[in-house]
């Protein structure tokens, strides 16, 4: 929950910043899971197209989508299928805005994808990645007290996620690397989940939420802090 609120809230930002009040955004969401972000969207007045593969995933963004007025129905549509595989689907330039959160740390080797996300942006559109941050892996274990796990984590980029999945994480640098060379170069970045990323899975929201947001949008945009945050939020921009 606070991931997704914050993860909308610097969204909104940098789409305030780049495109006309009350335009209406064609908007491709890679890996939309549930469809929180896609379905908010749509809410907000944008044609949102969300690409998934994973059934249960599907089910449920098609059951929150069935619970709409049917104008927000109409703004939005699923496709099954993998971000990878965008080509196949969509023609170049096709998006104003395209996201891919949690899910390059599946994805072994990303490049492809990528390249493929910013052909489908039209020039000057947004692409937002969400990824975990290959340079802080150290400080969930060691904040645990699992000080072996922590010293193996500066050396690699490899974890174990809570899942109980082994997937990888991205550092700033590299990524910076690779939106520059397919034509989306970052124009800003944010960590997310700086001082919450040891809580719980489904934890009960605590009474000041709204202090708690505030910390950790505050946070995500101030160094040193953002730079150690569990999450990365890059926004790259296609030239």
């Amino acid at each position: 929950m606070v991931r997704q609120e914050l993860v909308a809230r610097q969204l909104d930002e940098q789409i305030a910043g780049r495109f006309a009040v009350g335009r209406r955004l064609r908007v491709l969401d890679v890996g939309m899971g549930q469809g929180t972000q896609a379905l908010r969207l749509a809410r907000a007045g944008h044609q949102v197209t969300g690409v998934e593969r994973e059934a249960t995933m599907i089910a449920a963004a098609r059951e929150a989508l069935a619970g709409q007025p049917e104008g927000i129905r109409e703004r939005m549509r699923i496709v099954e299928g993998d971000g990878r595989d965008t080509g196949v689907h969509f023609l170049p330039g096709s998006f104003d805005v395209v996201l891919c959160h949690g899910v390059l740390m599946y994805v072994e080797e990303p490049d492809p994808l990528l390249a493929g996300l910013a052909r489908m942006l039209a020039p000057g559109g947004l692409l937002s990645l969400v990824v975990r941050n290959g340079d802080a892996l150290a400080l969930r274990p060691g904040l645990h007290g699992d000080w072996a796990g922590a010293l193996a984590a500066f050396d690699t980029t490899n974890y174990r996620n809570r899942l109980g999945l082994d997937v990888r994480a991205d550092r700033l640098s590299t990524l910076t690397a690779k939106l520059a060379g397919i034509g989306a170069p970052l124009h800003t970045w944010y960590g997310v989940r700086v001082f919450t990323d040891t809580a719980p899975d489904g934890t009960t929201p605590p009474d000041d939420l709204d202090a708690l947001l505030a910390a950790e949008e505050r946070a995500g945009r101030t160094d040193p802090y953002r730079a150690v945050a569990a999450l990365l939020h890059l926004c790259g921009v296609r030239g």
